[in-house]
């Protein structure tokens, strides 16, 4: 053998630079499910059965090319549970000359197989990721003689590059970049619109394969797995494309940070778990948004605010990712120490955002990114949540997530652990944000214009309790001066009032006590 191709799960694009000059008579491919991939966090089951669904199909698509793929599926008696522990399982056996791989998104994982490759004392070529606009290197050009690196700037330089979303003359349609101001509507008291729901794929046979699988070797992991209908091939992510772009996109724009009780898709695309397993390239999604909103299908903030996710903040995420690793997974820069809550295992909470979010992430893998940003990944940071755990949880629940893309989202947007690398300042906000995005707090027996007493939301209280916690860092960052500066109108006892009951938050698993009598303390 001449060269085994190493694909990995996040890896499932047939055109991926491992396979160039492949040569079916001398090269074959190597694909492994392993315990390992869903067991150092604790996956769920909805995670696991997107990637080995799309893997499996993937195998069996290049065999129908002709090409030899040795594949080891999960319950394979022979497993021995890692990546790196079956490549050397299998180049032992097939003695290929050489290794070959796409960059992969884990920095874990591409330590893992260079490890690896040198125990067996085999050469491993690790190619550059085209599925993406910019390369590792793009970016840290950009990023060179930078002292502060800001999404808008980035993604400025890819608009122009790559010709997106430009007038005649070279400038942005419609004379502005980004269109934010127009892109942050919430629904009425009646909630939205009959939402025309995202296309489903019920599982075929292979699915159903992997669904039973998954179920047996995974049981007592986190989800549910009853209601999976994602898509797992390149065929089934065009059709998810399509119909987002006929069905939604006209209205993403204007919506896309609105939440709704029991809606868990509203306008969103559904498209991130394809994209970061490369079943779906951004360049499609993008031409596809870009070509509506010129044949005035789609408003231009809507198009905007949709390519600027993808174009813009997916790229730039991914450039942080790499820039910074591997010391960026220890950012703490505010010294957070508190567990995670045991209710985001579960969603058993009195707090209906949390419950709601929570018990939707469980059930499908999924929720958009500001009930991911502003609910779950809000309350973690005003607890005062360890950055890392709250990175684990949010790698091991979604469906979308891959290292690269999920950590510098959770630890630096979401956290605030690096300290300003990816956000100007941190995303604080009392329940009062929830309530005006969603009709969670219509629901909920809390009231989020309290901040102490036993009915206070406990957002509210936590926000109060994070600015006094950290006044003095807080007070030297320019964007947040206005919030520092309302410490100011809270007296002695109401301080006081707001330590205690986060105090009793915090000693109650991170969220308020109920008592016998069903009134909470």
């Amino acid at each position: 053998m001449r060269h085994l191709v190493l694909i990995l799960g996040d890896q499932l694009n047939a055109d991926a630079a491992a396979l160039d000059g492949f040569d079916a008579a001398h090269d074959a491919l190597w694909m492994a499910e392993v315990a390992e991939e869903s067991e150092h966090v604790w996956s769920s089951k909805p995670r696991i059965a997107v990637f080995l669904s799309a893997m499996r199909h993937y195998r069996d698509a290049r065999r129908a090319e002709g090409k030899t793929v040795h594949y080891t599926e999960i319950a394979d008696p022979q497993n021995r549970g890692t990546l790196a522990r079956e490549l050397e399982r299998a180049a032992k056996r097939l003695k290929p000359a050489r290794l070959v791989l796409t960059e992969p998104g884990d920095w874990r994982v591409w330590r893992a197989l260079e490890e690896a490759a040198e125990r067996l004392g085999l050469p491993l070529e690790v190619r550059p990721d085209r599925h993406f606009y910019a390369s590792i290197a793009d970016f840290k050009q950009h990023a060179l003689g930078r002292k502060q690196l800001r999404l808008e700037y980035f993604y400025r330089e890819l608009r122009r590059r790559e010709g997106v979303l430009l007038d005649p003359h070279g400038e942005p349609e419609g004379g502005q970049w980004n269109f934010d101001h127009d892109n942050r509507g919430s629904f009425s008291k009646e909630g939205p619109r009959a939402v025309p729901p995202p296309c489903r794929f019920a599982p075929d046979a292979l699915t159903c394969e992997v669904l039973a699988a998954v179920e047996r070797r995974f049981a007592t992991h986190p989800g549910k797995l009853e209601a999976f209908d994602w898509p797992v091939t390149p065929a089934q992510a065009r059709e998810a494309l399509a119909d987002f772009v006929e069905h939604r996109l006209a209205e993403f724009g204007r919506y896309q940070d609105a939440m709704w009780s029991g809606e868990p898709w509203l306008y969103h695309s559904r498209l991130s778990a394809a994209m970061n397993l490369k079943l779906l390239d951004p360049r499609e999604v993008v031409r596809a948004a870009e070509a509506a909103y010129r044949a005035g299908r789609v408003p231009l903030a809507s198009a905007e605010g949709f390519i600027r996710q993808i174009l813009g903040w997916r790229e730039y995420v991914r450039g942080i990712y790499w820039h910074f690793m591997p010391d960026y997974a220890e950012k703490n820069a505010l010294g957070a120490k508190e567990p995670l809550p045991a209710f985001y295992w579960s969603g058993e909470t009195e707090m209906a955002c949390l419950r709601d979010t929570i018990t939707q992430t469980l059930e499908f893998g999924y929720a958009h990114h500001i009930q991911r940003l502003m609910v779950t990944g809000l309350y973690a940071l005003l607890l005062g949540v360890e950055p890392r755990r709250v990175h684990e949880w949010y790698l091991a629940v979604y469906v979308d997530a891959v290292e690269w893309v999920e950590l510098p989202n959770t630890l630096g947007m979401s956290q605030y652990g690096d300290g300003g690398v990816m956000a100007s300042k941190p995303y604080a906000a009392t329940g009062k944000y929830i309530q005006r995005m969603s009709n969670y707090c219509a629901g909920c027996r809390f009231d989020p214009a309290k901040a102490s007493g036993e009915r206070a939301c406990p957002f509210t209280t936590l926000y109060w309790d994070f600015l006094l916690r950290h006044e003095r860092v807080l007070a030297a960052n320019q964007r947040m001066a206005l919030q520092v500066k309302n410490l100011a109108r809270l007296k002695p006892d109401e301080r006081k009032a707001i330590r205690a009951r986060a105090e009793e938050i915090r000693r109650h698993g991170g969220a308020p006590r109920p008592s016998d009598q069903g009134e909470l303390l």
